[in-house]
């Protein structure tokens, strides 16, 4: 999905209005959190406040904004909502949304924002780009992951890449690994079960994985504890895997489908499940 920055400059750039809708608090139940956002123009809308009536509102109100003549109506607004009373929504809390119309400098704004959102996000490393590795990364690139796909073969990648995946062709992922930051997540299903063992075991010795992953039945996990406790490694580590994937989510597969679609969409809510556990780590790493 574009960014909202880069859709708001080009609409701007072809001479379409909008104004930019940002959740500004958002206290108690409420369905999009503070700083969540959307746009607005005469014809089209992108992203999401929430839906519903509340996003009714603020679409309605949005549109009456462009629909004035430049300079009369204010350049910035605020809508402040109890969701039960104003807009028969059953959440319960209490919404202010921030209505601006856009600009160049609005622009500006948003990317650094944009910016500052992504850099904050964790880091997922995806190791192999094959039929399951396709269909994950296409899984995962619209959460709020920063995505690294590696593979060593250049010609097993799609054409096209999905927006904010970044694709790293590799014959050292151990490199890769020994340089994620602290609290990553790794996904390992390349097409070969000696570098599986080799990422993974390399994952769990860093001891500090928000999520381990490595594709495989449970046969081959117990391949993979005899092997990492022949190298003399720590058994207790090994709690800290999770082979087969998906099985921390919903303890069995979905009726034994394993379609690589199927497969990718129990594994991405794993992921995000395993991300929101995780311990906050400090500022310093």
């Amino acid at each position: 999905m574009d960014a909202l920055s880069a859709l708001l400059a080009g609409w701007l750039g072809r001479g379409e209005p909008a104004v930019l809708i940002t959740v500004a608090e958002a206290r108690g139940s409420t369905p999009r959190e503070a700083g969540a956002g959307m746009l607005v123009g005469r014809d089209a809308t992108a992203g999401t406040v929430g839906g519903g009536r509340l996003e009714w509102i603020a679409v309605e109100t949005a549109r009456r904004m462009l629909a004035e003549e430049p300079g009369e109506g204010p350049s910035e607004t605020l809508l402040d909502l109890p969701l039960g009373p104003a807009t028969g929504q059953c959440c319960g809390g209490h919404v202010v949304l921030r209505l601006e119309k856009a600009d160049d400098a609005t622009v500006a704004d948003l990317a650094e924002r944009e910016w500052a959102e992504a850099a904050a996000r964790p880091t997922l490393l995806l190791f192999g780009a094959g039929h399951v590795g396709r269909a994950m990364a296409a899984a995962l690139a619209p959460l709020p992951l920063r995505l690294l796909w590696l593979d060593e073969r250049a010609q097993e990648f799609p054409a096209t890449i999905p927006p904010g995946v970044e694709r790293i062709v590799t014959g050292s992922p151990l490199d890769h690994v020994a340089a994620a930051p602290a609290g990553a997540g790794y996904l390992v299903l390349t097409h070969s079960h000696a570098l599986d063992f080799d990422i993974t075991e390399a994952v769990l010795r860093r001891g500090d994985a928000a999520y381990a992953g490595m594709i495989g039945s449970a046969t081959k996990r117990v391949r993979f504890e005899r092997w990492y406790g022949a190298r003399g490694r720590d058994a207790a580590a090994l709690a800290r895997l999770t082979c087969p994937i998906g099985a921390a989510l919903i303890g069995a597969t979905l009726s034994g489908d394993k379609r690589p679609e199927v497969i990718a969409a129990v594994v991405a809510a794993e992921v995000l499940v395993a991300f929101a556990r995780r311990p906050q780590l400090s500022s310093s790493g």
